[in-house]
């Protein structure tokens, strides 16, 4: 069984993140086969809140090029976590 910290792999801080935070859903980078059930658990453990929605998405990896080589940036998966109205908020983005 896979901890908390093998789940949530970083939080994903952009300006688009960051105008989320207000409506309480927060950005995750997890782990490619975590499931919502999972990732809901891993939050609540990690952060002491109550998480009312999970939304997940598969990311492709986008194209890159050195010179004159070729490769491709991995692939990975982005959770938006929605907290419930009566719970607490993260502390870790708010001194971002």
């Amino acid at each position: 069984m896979a901890t908390p910290y093998d789940i949530i792999i970083r939080p994903i801080i952009t300006e688009k993140s960051m105008k989320l935070m207000e409506e309480k859903k927060y950005t995750f980078e997890v782990a490619k086969d975590a499931n919502k059930i999972e990732i809901k658990k891993a939050v609540e453990q990690l952060f002491g809140v109550k998480v009312d929605k999970v939304y997940t998405m598969n990311i492709k990896g986008k194209k890159k090029r050195v010179g004159r080589f070729e490769g491709k940036t991995p692939d990975w998966k982005k959770a938006i976590v929605k907290l419930k109205p009566d719970s607490k908020t993260i502390e870790f983005f708010e001194n971002v």
